[in-house]
């Protein structure tokens, strides 16, 4: 039994923040190295989780319909933006999705679905009340991924 394990596929969540990019070029830079299809997701949370906390104007239904709307067209221009970078990098293939649900639960699923064989994300600083209530994400995949999951820190790496 060989423990060299190839990497052809390359999950990678991403959440549009500032540090959206610098993650998903390093995970591209690594799907490049390894010649890997690199698959970028973005998960809506679902509000069935925050129903304690607030009452929308608009039914949850309707509110999250949009919201998974406006995220395909944001993922759709967020890929836009890395086709060049993932082509220079040598990223065999480049998709994306889009799920509603549990954020950690959803990046496990999905990279269980498509046989990945490595998740690269980062980390994020939850701290205090916040941590408490919803544990970190990175966390959860760490902990309930089948493949290997390569954290990174884009406070302290890569700029």
């Amino acid at each position: 039994m060989s423990i060299i394990h190839e990497i052809k596929k390359v999950v990678t969540p991403v959440d549009f923040s500032d540090n959206s990019k610098l993650i998903a070029e390093s995970a591209g830079y690594l799907a490049g190295k390894f010649g890997a299809s690199m698959y970028l997701v973005f998960i809506v949370q679902n509000f069935e989780d925050y129903s304690g906390f607030f009452v929308p104007q608009m039914t949850l239904p309707t509110l999250e319909g949009e919201l998974a709307e406006s995220a395909e067209v944001k993922m759709a221009s967020f890929c836009g933006e890395m086709v060049d970078y993932c082509k220079k990098a040598g990223v065999k293939e480049l998709n994306y999705k889009v799920f509603m649900g549990d954020v950690g639960e959803k990046i496990v699923e999905y990279a269980n679905e498509i046989e990945a064989d490595l998740i690269v994300m980062g980390t994020h600083g939850y701290k205090g009340l916040e941590k408490i209530m919803f544990g970190s994400v990175a966390d959860k995949v760490v902990r309930a991924a089948n493949c290997p999951v390569m954290t990174i820190n884009p406070y302290t790496c890569c700029k």
